[in-house]
């Protein structure tokens, strides 16, 4: 069950410091709608976007906690919780409008693995 909790915690947490810092202005298969960019995802969402830039910090310090956790325990809880929520937004907005259902994929795994993290490890 440890490594299955680190592999979650590197995994969640690697990725979207991955999505948000180095994969924000390049196109991908996950990308909402027809959308380029994050910040194009989220007017396709029909999000302001000042929310981008409070989302975007949250999720990255949340990603950082996820991953100082390894060596703070006390840090897994709240930062996989945080995440889910925000993951949960995600999964939404994708169904909110009306992407196919692969494009919701990576944040309902993401998810999925945050639960796991909250609740189970």
């Amino acid at each position: 069950m440890e490594y299955l909790t680190l592999a979650f915690q590197l995994i969640v947490g690697l990725s979207i410091l991955n999505v948000w810092l180095l994969q924000a202005n390049k196109a991908t298969q996950w990308r909402g709608g027809s959308a380029t960019t994050i910040k194009e995802e989220f007017a396709a969402y029909g999000l302001p976007e000042w929310s981008l830039y409070i989302i975007g910090i949250i999720k990255v310090a949340l990603a950082i906690a996820l991953i100082a956790a390894i060596w703070f325990p006390f840090l897994l809880k709240t930062a996989a919780l945080g995440l889910a929520f925000l993951l949960t937004g995600s999964v939404l907005m994708h169904l909110k409008i009306k992407d196919p259902i692969k494009k919701s994929f990576p944040a309902l795994l993401f998810l999925i693995m945050c639960l796991f993290l909250a609740f189970v490890s």
